[in-house]
């Protein structure tokens, strides 16, 4: 790459993601972000179905983009891939347990191949990983010029929360912090606990590259920092990681910019009134009961507002496992017969950064993934938080509470009730039409134009990031 000097290219830069959407992305967009503004060689390994995956589904960058990374396949044992259980006791999808267990257990040496055969050639190899991935931080401790940075998948403010729940932070601003290990299954927690060793990880990393920016986070990166140079480590708060989409720009310029085919309903977006659209998705490890599911779309037709829902359960272990269940083809068929020419209903994999971007969407019902968070307050649009598990909880907390750019729809602690039409009617209806509402949807926008426009603290974070690993 133009530019790149002897210090860059000597040094090889190796992502390990988590093979769940949500982390796949992230270290991702990391990946194509270091291998555009930093000229790094940069490589991304994962089981080979998600190597594909991460591929096929990332937005807001051109094909040439992804042809500045080198990818590997890391070949791991077979396991089960069931579908999703919308009925289970806890709203975690325990059913992807066998793929990470598979990977936790077997992903180790394919890793150290790879490394192994970089180490040889490069002055340093820095791997980067997902903090659940304690053995590629193991690995790269092993070689002789290798060291690991672990990529931080969530709010920094979880950080803090879990150092001190009663931190002066959420004390004065009136937050209750969720922690994690309360909003998933006790297998899961053992998995992390146990196999997984995300302690460990933290332990063995030279420090943490986060998914934050200062516009949103400001106090608590300052906090977290502390903490962890009284330790050693360095944090890098590098966000957003997703790229910032332009609402303005023509159908042709996204068109040109994106280089895929455009998604129909970004069509149907383009002749929509401005701010007018609620974009509904429940993200990719969440599926809602049967009976939920009609409470919502009785909701979404009784406001009258105009909507794109995004209907699709969690993903399997393996997204290209054959056998698509259809459960809501019944409901379906009716609901949009109803809805005609006021809603669209997605049944895949929808173009979530260029719905946000577009200035036709008004606000995002939303599980409240850190992700979709991120994409959420960086493109200016507020959340109607309805939290299933995981960190979600305190990221619904943080957007409502803190941030002041979301409503509740749903509080964590009802995730095993059905919650019903006229409350979800009632949320919706405040955020896109109520003096509440409109308040919360400016200050949502003045928080995506600090994101923009702080985005140099983010930049200056990278390029530090970067210096540090070529130093």
């Amino acid at each position: 790459m133009a530019g790149m000097n002897a210090a860059e290219s000597s040094v090889a830069v190796v992502a390990v993601p988590f093979p769940a959407q949500g982390h796949l992305n992230q270290l991702l967009h990391l990946s194509l972000q270091l291998a555009s503004r930093g000229g790094l060689d940069v490589h991304y390994a994962a089981p080979t179905p998600h190597v594909r995956q991460a591929r096929a589904r990332v937005h807001g960058w051109g094909e040439d983009a992804l042809l500045s990374i080198r990818f590997h396949d890391l070949g791991i044992s077979s396991y089960v891939s069931p579908p999703p259980d919308p009925t289970a006791g806890s709203p975690f999808p325990s059913h992807l347990m066998p793929l990470f267990e598979a990977f936790t257990a077997d992903a180790r040496a394919p890793l150290a191949a790879v490394l192994r055969e970089l180490s040889a050639s490069r002055r340093r190899v820095v791997v980067v990983h997902d903090l659940m991935n304690t053995f590629a931080a193991e690995e790269a401790a092993g070689l002789p010029n290798g060291e690991a940075v672990g990529l931080h998948c969530t709010a920094v403010s979880s950080i803090v929360g879990r150092i001190d729940a009663g931190h002066r932070l959420l004390r004065d601003n009136g937050l209750n912090y969720h922690p994690f290990d309360a909003c998933v299954p006790g297998e899961v927690m053992e998995y992390i606990m146990k196999r997984a060793r995300v302690a460990e990880s933290m332990a063995s990393c030279v420090g943490i590259v986060c998914n934050t920016c200062r516009a949103l986070e400001g106090e608590f990166i300052d906090a977290a920092a502390e903490s962890l140079a009284a330790g050693g480590k360095k944090i890098f708060a590098v966000g957003p990681l997703n790229p910032l989409l332009d609402a303005h720009a023509t159908a042709g310029e996204k068109q040109g910019k994106e280089q895929r085919q455009r998604h129909e309903c970004l069509d149907w977006l383009d002749k929509q009134p401005a701010a007018s659209v609620l974009y509904v998705s429940f993200g990719s490890t969440s599926s809602l009961r049967e009976e939920q599911v009609a409470e919502l779309a009785a909701a979404l037709h009784g406001s009258k507002q105009r909507f794109i829902w995004v209907l699709r359960d969690a993903d399997r272990g393996n997204i290209y496992t054959d056998d698509r269940d259809d459960r809501h083809a019944k409901l379906l068929s009716e609901f949009t017969r109803r809805t005609e020419g006021t809603g669209l209903v997605i049944t895949g994999w929808a173009p979530q950064l260029e719905i946000l971007a577009h200035g036709a969407t008004a606000a995002f019902m939303s599980h409240c993934g850190w992700n979709s968070t991120m994409e959420s307050m960086s493109h200016g649009k507020p959340i109607l938080a309805w939290p299933m598990h995981s960190d979600q909880p305190w990221d619904a907390e943080l957007v409502c509470g803190y941030l002041k750019a979301g409503l509740l729809v749903r509080p964590w602690e009802k995730h095993n009730e059905v919650i019903p039409v006229a409350a979800i009617q009632e949320v919706i209806e405040t955020m896109m039409v109520a003096e509440e509402g409109l308040a919360v949807r400016q200050r949502a926008k003045a928080l995506g134009e600090a994101v923009r426009s702080e985005g140099g603290s983010s930049r200056k974070e990278l390029e530090d990031f970067i210096a540090y690993m070529t130093r």
